[in-house]
């Protein structure tokens, strides 16, 4: 997509109609409290607009029509290729509304108006219609028991589903769960995270526009409130949460406390980037390492947080780190010269800020580039820890990078796995068996070599440890998330025939 100017997306931006509502059953409704919150620009710190805040008994609301809509299978038996016609419409749909959408995150989350344009609207349409493709080339099972009969193992959907998004990733998360969930059959209860809800109710709109029935996607802003209700449901037969590893937790005791829902969790991380002493193309090796730190202003679970580089590399990897680092700009998120946004909130950006230290004094990190802080803007961080240091520990989930130092391989590998995360890692070597070793040895759902990266559409993307439990997204095994397996047994046997066991 051609990127305009600076001034044509604030044409734009100030053209724009914000959706404000709750969508359930097909349209869109106040929170039946009557009450609201502000969806506010990071950037500026102005409110966009007053969204519905939902409460336990929208949530009520939206799980009896959703039921509905599961159990006369407007859409939960609509023939596969007719469900894989509408979500290739809506993938249409949000092409021809991309750059309104693109604005439209950006304004809401304080992402670059680059990344919306050229990463996350892009990238939502392709996970659409890549699951969308897939609804019908994904063939069941039979089992060979025997001559007098048949054993079918088929997938069915699992029925009314939780899926509660986080802001970092508005639209493409969104993405991620409703691709795999609607593909199988399911009906959805969306809860927007509140900081960024205006992309998904906008979607819901496409939604109905490219012939999803009522009450196949609804969506409910809210907080806390709305998550809980989702979560202790009897009639949510499950729920796929991305975000904190601590709001993770909650939704397996609500899960425990109610009627055993399926959970799947995808949350935090610490993700290491091993930089061996025989790498090649530091060059290259430090434009991973600046874009895994940096990109969408280090708001990212996977963002590779922690750099440890053996030392005999050390030096000359930093020199080159700092000047890439130098070709990510900060500003106005609309300007699309600028690489790095305002983080997503005034209680996000005071987080972030206090793991910026003070350059070395009473033991504190040592800053080496960056460690500015301003009005809701960090600067592209890297600083020079302490293995036990907060910044080499906690998710600190901005734009900061900490550098640890090894002496070898072992030691390393060791490094990388002392966290009590496992979502991502990365390795950097050219020394082909070491990398495998590396890649085997690293306890983390994704392992990228000679690159940061989070694979594709195609491959499996979650973590181990305290970074994701219950299952995955993308590929064709997120479809486990939205569907369950049944046995159909068929006793062939004639009346006469012994009969077998």
């Amino acid at each position: 997509m051609t990127l305009l100017t600076h001034e044509e997306y604030k044409a734009i931006a100030a053209d724009l109609t914000f959706p404000t509502q709750a969508f359930i059953d097909g349209h869109f409704c106040p929170a039946k409290s009557g009450k609201t919150f502000d969806s506010v620009n990071p950037a500026t710190g102005a409110a966009l607009a007053q969204i519905a805040a939902c409460g336990a008994e929208d949530v009520d609301f939206a799980v009896a029509r959703a039921r509905d809509a599961f159990e006369d299978g407007r859409w939960s038996r609509l023939h596969p290729r007719d469900r894989k016609e509408v979500l290739i419409r809506l993938a249409k749909l949000i092409r021809r509304n991309a750059r309104e959408l693109a604005v439209m995150e950006s304004l809401d989350s304080g992402k670059t108006i680059y990344d919306c344009e050229t990463v996350d609207v892009p990238e939502t349409i392709h996970c659409l219609t890549w699951h969308a493709e897939l609804i019908d080339k994904i063939y069941d099972q039979v089992s060979p028991p025997s001559d007098n009969h048949i054993a079918m193992i088929v997938r069915e959907p699992v029925g009314v589903v939780g899926l509660v998004l986080p802001w970092n990733f508005p639209l493409l998360m969104l993405a991620w769960k409703i691709g795999p969930a609607l593909a199988a059959g399911c009906s959805v209860i969306v809860k927007p995270a509140m900081e960024t809800s205006l992309t998904t109710l906008r979607l819901a709109e496409l939604a109905m526009e490219a012939g999803i029935p009522p009450g196949v996607f609804n969506v409910l802003p809210g907080g806390g409130e709305t998550g809980e209700a989702i979560g202790r449901h009897m009639d949510i037969d499950a729920v796929s949460f991305t975000g904190s590893t601590a709001t993770g937790r909650r939704f397996l005791i609500y899960a425990g406390e109610s009627n055993l829902k399926e959970v799947t969790l995808e949350m935090g991380g610490k993700n290491p980037a091993v930089v061996l002493d025989d790498a090649e193309n530091l060059d290259r090796v430090a434009a991973h390492i600046v874009n895994g730190a940096f990109w969408n202003m280090g708001e990212n679970c996977s963002a590779a947080s922690r750099l440890i580089v053996q030392k005999g590399v050390k030096d000359a990897l930093l020199a080159r780190i700092r000047a890439h680092a130098r070709e990510w700009p900060m500003g106005d998120p609309l300007d699309p010269v600028n690489r790095v946004g305002a983080l997503v909130s005034s209680a996000h950006f005071e987080k972030v800020a206090s793991y910026l230290g003070q350059n070395g004094k009473a033991g504190g990190p040592k800053v080496l580039l960056g460690g500015k802080a301003e009005a809701g803007f960090v600067e592209p961080t890297i600083l020079e820890v302490a293995r036990d240091a907060r910044q080499a520990r906690e998710e600190i989930f901005g734009p900061v990078l900490s550098v640890l130092t090894v002496d070898s391989f072992d030691e390393a590998i060791a490094l990388a796995n002392d966290t009590e995360y496992g979502l991502a890692a990365s390795i950097f070597t050219a020394n082909v068996k070491r990398a495998i070793r590396g890649a085997r040895a690293i306890r983390a759902g994704t392992v990228t070599v000679n690159s940061f990266g989070e694979g594709d559409n195609t491959t499996p993307f979650g973590g181990f440890r305290q970074s994701g439990f219950g299952g995955r997204d993308n590929g064709i095994h997120a479809h486990d998330q939205y569907t369950q397996l049944k046995t159909i047994w068929v006793d062939l046997a004639d009346d006469g025939d012994e009969a077998v066991q």
